[in-house]
């Protein structure tokens, strides 16, 4: 009698290897992310990427047809996480800037605990690179709105014109990052609230600025939150915790 287990064993159904395979391109897309981080996109390397992955180069060519293709992975994977951190601009919003406030703090965090992010973000800055998107364009977009909905409201104080305060949020965030390189004390809630606490006076009126919590707000995202991550619907098939 043959009582080989692979044998006995039930075949695999096709939904479990679509998501086993969805879990090896999330793999290869943090781990491009990763390299891409370290090294700059010239000098990402396929084989360290899919090593890095523990596929093999033939695997990461079967998810990826070049580098290029996975570079552009990695950058829509980093928008997505953006897009969740800000979401849209809610016309409606009952305090637009405090919304502003959690969004750079939540963003910050994401560039230090996110590599995917970070690598989305690097990748705006990268002159060997020629993407689809560009996040810094997508915040700075994201910013002008917010201010927008806020102006419209008279949060804002009657002499600011949207230029000002929108250069200097998206100018600080990008400096952050670039600074949170050398040294992760840059990438912090005591930077981003020093700014804010600078910025706040000039740029709200007195009835809105006492009720701005520069630090962030109890309802801004958890650090947990704001990173990137495969989808919940791969966790127990990828293994992730």
């Amino acid at each position: 009698m043959r009582t080989n287990q692979s044998i006995n064993a039930p075949p695999e159904s096709s939904m479990t290897k679509q998501y086993r395979s969805l879990c090896t391109r999330q793999d290869l897309i943090r781990s491009a992310a990763e390299v891409i981080d370290r090294s700059g996109f010239a000098e990402s390397s396929i084989v360290t990427i899919s090593s890095g992955a523990g596929v093999s180069t033939g695997g990461l060519h079967f998810h990826f047809k070049n580098k290029q293709v996975l570079g552009e992975a990695v950058e829509l994977a980093a928008a997505q996480a953006l897009l969740f951190i800000t979401g849209g601009v809610p016309l409606r919003h009952p305090a637009p800037v405090q919304l502003l406030i959690d969004a750079s703090h939540a963003l910050v965090r994401g560039l230090a605990a996110d590599p995917v992010l970070r690598a989305g973000f690097g990748l705006g800055r990268d002159a060997t690179w020629q993407g689809v998107v560009n996040l810094w364009e997508q915040w700075q977009d994201w910013i002008q709105l917010v201010l927008t909905v806020a102006r419209d409201q008279g949060s804002l104080a009657p002499e600011v014109a949207l230029e000002g305060p929108v250069s200097a949020i998206t100018a600080v965030v990008a400096g952050l990052e670039v600074l949170g390189g050398k040294d992760e004390a840059w990438r912090s809630c005591r930077v981003i609230t020093q700014f804010w606490q600078l910025l706040l006076p000039g740029l709200v009126t007195e009835a809105v600025l006492g009720g701005l919590i520069p630090e962030g707000s109890p309802a801004m995202p958890g650090a947990a939150d704001v990173s990137w991550a495969p989808d919940a619907r791969l966790q127990q098939v990828c293994g992730v915790a």
